[in-house]
């Protein structure tokens, strides 16, 4: 009897989900959580934006990012600063610790990849990110952005 085949839409939610899960496994052996690790990837990408401008780029509401950024903050990972253009907001950078954190996040984050695409060889690795772009582009969705963030469901 042959085994059932499932549809691609299927694996990309199976593989996803494993992939999400091991991926939270990692980055809580450095003391973060994905919503955590998104924030601080953000910041670090687009230093010097309000909380309000992240929380835009985010999908979320502004106030849905405080308890992230105040435990943050409170961790020495983040810093909020004076907005020179807008007085009334704050801008957020990373620390150093937090930029020192950082490095370890993206070594977490290169393991995890090589990991969950160890049946892959590097041509089949790049067609596979070029198409899971190109369906996710289709989508709608913003390019590294998780989209629990908008349904407040990245912890």
């Amino acid at each position: 009897m042959e085994a059932p085949r499932f549809g691609s839409a299927f694996l990309l939610a199976q593989v996803g989900a494993h992939a999400a899960q091991r991926f939270t496994e990692r980055i809580g052996e450095l003391d973060l959580t994905p919503a955590q690790t998104g924030l601080l990837r953000l910041v670090a990408s687009r230093p010097g934006q309000s909380q309000q401008a992240l929380a835009k780029q985010l999908g979320t509401p502004a106030t849905r990012l405080v308890p992230l950024v105040d435990g943050l903050e409170k961790r020495g990972l983040i810093e909020r600063r004076r907005n020179a253009e807008d007085r009334r907001l704050y801008a957020l950078e990373l620390s150093p610790a937090g930029r020192e954190l950082m490095g370890q996040v993206a070594q977490t984050a290169m393991a995890h990849e090589q990991a969950v695409t160890s049946a892959l060889s590097d041509d089949e690795r790049a067609t596979l990110r070029e198409l899971l772009a190109k369906i996710a582009e289709e989508q709608g969705l913003s390019p590294g952005v998780h989209p629990g963030y908008a349904r407040g469901k990245v912890t």
